[in-house]
């Protein structure tokens, strides 16, 4: 009954002992609480079929508070027999704290309708204290090159939420597509949403899905999504990818790509995996329609921060383009490195003068690094390691350590295997903050990050297991303040799992479960990109 996950700062139990919701139990809420009441009603409602009346009816209280002496986004939960107190430090941290009641009452509490009546709900009787390690505990979302639903992101903003990961990093363009409607420019998603077929494995596979594939959120669509985020205490953060990963946009507007290197015009969106050389012309005639795109942008998404992408830019065709070459002699430019700098520069600055933080990939370093920019380390430690020492704020997010679409096992009958295998427990054992910074530039890490592109990963079934039970180990990481990796109790972290996965189950999440794929979640004959051995640790 207290398997909580991920692993509160402080708790301790009364054994033997418990208090019942009833049909006559209330939940009061405090000034300022309003936002967890509704939730809590609406979920814990919808499993134990309580009424959970707002005014005390002789069956106990489960009362809302909040303290703003608490630590931010922390919370305490006291259980005794006479009722239930959740008390937040602020409206974050009571909805944290309600995530815990709910798994407190076991995993029948994640249900959408009620057992029958008999069903008794049980609280042990606990006192809970605590808050998160992490400001930033992320999770990035591919959308571009396969389409998810609107219902479905919607899905997860709730597979987040109770896993206490409060920031969506939605990845929102790339070459396979463009997925958000912006109204001035109406062919980005006419045209670049959409790709006549698709590579069915890694791109070196044979296989091809025949048919056309896309889809685009609308504006209302995005609002929507922001707004059950919100009421989640989840930050959505858009990523825009500029200069490079623009095959979808160039193949709608060809006036973007550089035009006097290749016939812009015979592009169309990419049915296939990797880096496309086809990249951003460096004109101010791209910088003005990219601030359009981003103009409407800041009106959906009220997050501090935007994603600007930033990696994965190869320069053949600027070092081919005349065009380009002028630029690089026009801003006194080393090279091409120093021009894909000053195109992130242009948007970091446009950004702060609209109050928002710019935040890229590592490759963003290369160059010369933005003055207000956040990185996103994803080639290993390094580039966090280098933006931390240089004042500047990261998000650690390692391939190595949580890629999530890399393989969990290295067995014959994994799907489509992908790069090197990460266990749970690998994941269980990453460190976010690197030993050797000095603890003012560790203070520059404002969080992590699991990553999931989306190449093989063609539908949610295949999502949940790339991201099944893994995400659950990596939000404990971001969560929990554990001891250093070697010393990381993984086998009590095993046993609390064992009631996470009948959580998951209740969720309907189609995780991988610890003996291995089920048959249905296999891909027989479908090339895959596996590697051998460890991965590489920078």
């Amino acid at each position: 009954m207290t398997d909580v996950l991920p692993l509160p700062q402080h708790l301790s139990s009364q054994e033997d002992a418990c208090f019942d919701l009833g049909p006559d139990t209330a939940l009061v809420a405090g000034d300022g609480t309003g936002r967890t009441e509704r939730w809590l009603r609406a979920t814990l409602g919808a499993a134990t079929g309580l009424p959970l009346a707002p005014t005390p009816g002789g069956g106990g209280v489960v009362r809302l508070d909040l303290d703003p002496g608490l630590p931010e986004e922390g919370y305490r939960l006291d259980v005794a027999p006479e009722g239930v107190r959740l008390t937040g430090g602020d409206p974050a941290g009571l909805f944290w704290g309600a995530q815990t009641l709910r798994q407190l009452l076991g995993p029948d509490a994640f249900r959408r309708a009620p057992l029958p009546p008999e069903r008794r709900w049980r609280l042990p009787l606990v006192r809970i204290e605590d808050a998160p390690r992490f400001r930033w505990r992320g999770l990035m979302l591919d959308v571009a090159r396969h389409f998810m639903s609107k219902d479905g992101v919607l899905r997860y903003l709730d597979l987040m939420a109770a896993h206490k990961l409060n920031v969506l990093h939605f990845h929102l363009t790339d070459d396979q597509g463009w997925r958000v409607e912006i109204k001035r420019h109406p062919k980005l998603t006419e045209t670049g949403a959409w790709r006549a077929r698709t590579k069915f494995g890694h791109r070196a596979s044979p296989l091809w899905e025949d048919k056309p594939h896309g889809g685009y959120y609308t504006q209302d669509d995005i609002r929507e999504i922001v707004a059950y985020a919100a009421e989640r205490h989840i930050t959505v953060v858009p990523e825009i990818d500029v200069p490079g990963h623009s095959q979808a946009a160039i193949a709608a507007y060809p006036e973007l790509g550089n035009t006097d290197v290749i016939d812009t015009t015979a592009l169309s969106v990419w049915d296939t995996w990797g880096v496309s050389p086809n990249v951003l012309a460096p004109t101010d005639r791209t910088l003005r329609f990219y601030e359009g795109v981003f103009e409407e942008l800041l009106e959906l998404f009220p997050s501090e921060f935007i994603h600007v992408g930033g990696d994965e830019c190869p320069k053949d065709q600027w070092r081919a383009s005349a065009t380009a070459q002028a630029r690089i002699e026009e801003l006194g430019l080393a090279d091409e490195d120093g021009l894909q700098s000053w195109f992130i520069q242009h948007f970091d600055t446009w950004l702060a003068a609209r109050g928002r933080r710019l935040i890229g990939w590592d490759e963003i370093l290369e160059g010369g690094l933005a003055k207000g920019a956040t990185v996103s380390s994803w080639r290993g430690y390094a580039g966090g390691i280098a933006a931390a020492r240089a004042g500047h704020d990261v998000v650690m997010c390692p391939e190595q350590q949580v890629y999530l679409n890399f393989r969990e096992h290295g067995g014959e009958d994994e799907p489509v295997p992908i790069a090197y295998v990460r266990t749970l427990e690998d994941v269980y054992r990453f460190e976010p903050v690197p030993a050797e910074l000095t603890p003012q530039e560790a203070g520059h890490v404002i969080g992590t990050q699991a990553n999931l592109w989306t190449e093989v990963t063609e539908n949610q079934e295949r999502v949940d297991y790339q991201l099944f039970p893994r995400l659950a180990a990596f939000a404990e990481v971001a969560w929990s303040a554990l001891p250093a990796p070697a010393d990381r109790d993984y086998a009590a972290f095993e046993r609390r799992m064992t009631a996470h996965y009948r959580r998951l189950d209740a969720l309907g999440v189609a995780y991988r479960p610890p003996a291995g794929p089920r048959p249905w979640q296999r891909r027989p004959g479908v090339l895959g990109r596996p590697m051998d051995g460890p991965p590489p640790s920078k």
